[in-house]
């Protein structure tokens, strides 16, 4: 793996929003409009990253599937079929791929697609919730809400196969910021135990630990558990008046400072695979602050000149 001076970071869109079109040729909405609103607001020349156009993918259909208890299941399985295969040939073409939705439906595909192309991978998963809904448990059957639970394989099961669930052991994966876990319980979701996954790592205990320092020791556990690793990001890990443009809006979760403390050192790792961001409504930001906010935030991060050290102290090399 090369290092982060010399690493090739191509953005690959996934405009898809998991409450789903009524139809194909309905109008963009919502989360749907995220990669087009993010490059007009710099996020390629901020970062450095290549221009690898927007995959040609949308969820449609509002009904809920009576046997995946999905909305829109075969654009759902569509959708991760194509983003695997993107992910795979990145990889394969020593890219990193840095996969700007859309919501987080596109995760599943994105940590096939890894597997598929350099072996056992873990996963860095920061989000303000757990994400272990199923089809029976989910109340309302958008895929965005059963990420974890396929990659798991206690998702629904066409998907979790479509995938080859579980892709990940209980030592490779990092619940970094869900602060839903009551009301996950009340629904009768799945818990992080439930797969023999660590107890996730809340707002609360990462201040605790310090941000920076929780992130040097996620990264440090992924890449001795798993050698490389995957890092999604859904912004709803922020907290409800930090960052509104969201669909999910909850309190507690993470300042802006915080997340580029947390995730500088996840992403500065050559264990990196790649990443993807989740989750942003350019239809809740009419003044695109929210959107210069994340292009700071990843500019910050994927400095190349940037370095995390062992300590947790921040570098920039001259």
């Amino acid at each position: 793996m090369s290092s982060g001076q010399d690493r090739r970071l191509v953005m690959v869109g996934v405009p898809i929003d998991c409450s789903c079109a009524a139809e194909p040729g309905s109008p963009p909405f919502g989360t749907e409009l995220s990669p087009a609103a993010l490059r007009a607001a710099g996020l390629l020349a901020a970062t450095g990253a290549e221009d690898g156009g927007d995959l040609s993918v949308r969820l449609v259909g509002r009904r809920r599937d009576p046997g995946t208890g999905l909305l829109g299941a075969q654009s759902v399985l569509s959708v991760t079929s194509v983003v695997r295969d993107r992910v795979h040939s990145l990889l394969a073409h020593g890219a990193v791929p840095f996969l700007v939705g859309g919501c987080c439906t596109l995760l599943p595909g994105a940590l096939a697609g890894t597997r598929d192309a350099v072996g056992t991978a873990g996963l860095a998963y920061l989000d303000g919730h757990l994400d272990l809904y199923d089809g029976r448990t989910s109340p309302s059957g958008e895929a965005a809400d059963m990420p974890i639970s396929v990659i798991t394989g206690l998702g629904p099961a066409e998907w979790s196969a479509a995938v080859g669930a579980p892709l990940v052991a209980p030592g490779q994966l990092a619940l970094i910021g869900p602060r839903d876990r009551e009301d996950a319980a009340a629904d009768g979701s799945a818990m992080p135990e439930d797969s023999g996954l660590e107890h996730e790592l809340t707002p609360a205990s990462l201040r605790t630990t310090g941000m920076a320092e929780s992130g040097v020791a996620a990264a440090l556990r992924l890449a001795a558990t798993a050698g490389r690793y995957w890092v999604h990001l859904d912004v709803d890990i922020l907290d409800e008046l930090e960052f509104p443009a969201t669909d999910y809006l909850m309190p507690g979760g993470l300042s802006l400072a915080d997340l580029t403390d947390l995730l500088r050192p996840i992403v500065s790792s050559p264990a990196l695979a790649g990443i993807s961001l989740a989750c942003y409504n350019p239809a809740k930001d009419r003044d695109q602050s929210a959107a210069r906010n994340l292009v700071r935030v990843f500019a910050s991060v994927l400095d190349p000149r940037a370095r995390t050290t062992m300590n947790g102290s921040y570098r920039r090399a001259s």
